[in-house]
């Protein structure tokens, strides 16, 4: 669980999925004054294996740049599916079958232990953490928590964030600063022709 994931409650059970949507930052706006810097954790191979290594999901292994591509692709297509509307998503057959083109480089496997079945990475390289962030999707769409995992509906924002709110209708991450952002633009859009 990472800083950001503490900072705005995500549940443990989605911190890693959540962490792994937003490593790629595309935040796009100014904030008192200063841009936002956008910015992509995993830009390098290298950038990968320390995102891995600080959640403790790396072996140390080395990161083959077809195994990097595929965790890129794997972060492309869950940031295109938490993109869709939850009441979207499943009907969605692009976005769904990328996501399911993506997960398969990521098997999981059963695995019975003391506290019940869990599932585990079947995966034993370098990449089997982010089978762990399959496992997390997988049972947050079991659980209905992921219809709470959404991407910020604004233009110069698109970040993930978990929608704590009671009826789960929240459009954006920051309801103050993104929702406000584009609530006074299009107030001023309306009025602009006026």
């Amino acid at each position: 669980m990472s800083k950001e994931s503490r900072k705005f409650k995500v549940p443990d059970e989605l911190a890693n999925l959540y962490d792994f949507a937003n490593t790629l930052d595309l935040r796009r706006f100014t904030h008192h004054g200063v841009q936002h810097p956008q910015s992509d954790e995993l830009s390098t191979a290298a950038g990968l294996a320390a995102w891995l290594a600080e959640r403790k999901l790396g072996s140390g292994e080395k990161i083959t740049p077809a195994m990097f591509d595929a965790a890129l692709q794997l972060r492309s297509s869950v940031r295109d599916y938490l993109q869709c509307d939850p009441d979207e998503r499943e009907r969605s057959k692009a976005v769904g079958r990328s996501l399911n083109r993506m997960t398969q480089h990521f098997p999981l496997a059963v695995e019975v232990g003391d506290s019940g079945m869990t599932l585990r990475p079947a995966r034993d390289d370098a990449l089997a953490g982010l089978s762990v962030v399959v496992a997390e999707l997988y049972d947050a769409g079991a659980n209905g928590t992921l219809d709470r995992l959404k991407m910020c509906a604004s233009d110069e924002c698109h970040r993930a964030f978990y929608d704590r709110s009671k009826p789960g209708t929240r459009r954006w991450c920051v309801s103050a600063l993104c929702g406000n952002r584009e609530k006074t633009r299009t107030y001023r859009e309306r009025h602009h022709g006026a």
